[in-house]
């Protein structure tokens, strides 16, 4: 039996002394027990929440490296129901730590909004983020959260001021803030103005922020960290993912890749240390 959560991710955003390290995997890549393998691992290496995708044909915000991920894990079967109990199985092998289902709002109303919130509920999720779904539409999603105590999480992109005030005002959890426009993947350099728009979303917000879409080095988590509560790190972790792929998927190697896997965390975590 899964013990009921409520408000999960407030605490750990109140409790944090350095930005929170919140990492995205992609359920079922390359498999669905290593999916609850890496997330163990990763809360072992200093993770403090945990972003679990849903994989999407048509991930319109994902780059190359994320879509790439959500094609294997589509070809494994996977869909937004095996990827909540996949929670509920983290939970029960001994993950504590939040967890986020990041999802697109086809899959959603595919399977019934409050069906999902239910399961959700049951299974230990603690937030869900939904990239395409815009604040004008999102009424029925915002008020089962409330009732489920399941907050959405809100993204932001440095747009119009205007937008920002109106994303952040109804935002409950912690603000996703886009490092910048396009899709998900590592980057060489942050864009220039993320500060500004960092400073700007925090002006208009009542609850933390977390920056991501594009962090990949040490130097870039200490650049951004005196500006964000929480650090997201995708792209460079599902590469990363990848790359120890064949070891993770064979019993006598798999700790190797999830020994790979801790060792780039905690490099990435050096920088806000």
């Amino acid at each position: 039996m899964i013990a009921v959560r409520e408000q999960e991710i407030e605490k750990k955003f109140q409790s944090r002394t350095t930005p929170l390290f919140i990492p995205f995997i992609t359920a079922g890549d390359p498999s669905l027990e290593a999916t609850v393998k890496i997330a163990l691992a990763l809360e072992q290496a200093g993770a403090d929440i945990l972003e679990l995708g849903v994989p999407y044909s048509d991930p319109l915000a994902d780059g190359p490296t994320i879509q790439g991920a959500s094609a294997r894990a589509l070809r494994n079967g996977v869909n937004i129901e095996t990827c909540v109990r996949l929670a509920g199985q983290m939970r029960e092998q001994g993950l504590t730590i939040p967890v986020i289902l990041f999802t697109y709002y086809n899959p959603v109303l595919q399977y019934g909004i409050e069906s999902l919130f239910q399961l959700m509920r049951k299974q230990g999720v603690d937030g869900i983020l939904i990239p395409d779904l815009p604040v004008e539409e999102s009424g029925e999603v915002i008020a089962l959260s409330k009732q489920y105590s399941i907050p959405l999480i809100s993204l932001v992109a440095p747009t119009s001021k205007q937008r920002i005030r109106k994303i952040a005002e109804q935002a409950e959890g912690f603000i996703y803030c886009v490092s910048s426009l396009g899709v998900t993947g590592t980057r060489n350099q942050l864009s220039d103005g993320v500060e500004d728009f960092l400073k700007e979303v925090r002006a208009n917000s009542k609850v933390p922020i977390a920056v991501g879409f594009g962090i990949s080095t040490p130097e870039q988590m200490q650049q951004l960290a005196p500006f964000a509560d929480g650090l997201i790190v995708g792209s460079a972790l599902v590469k990363t993912i990848e790359a120890n792929s064949e070891l993770l998927q064979n019993a006598d190697t798999a700790e190797k890749g999830l020994e790979n896997i801790k060792r780039f965390v905690q490099n990435l975590k050096c920088g806000v240390r």
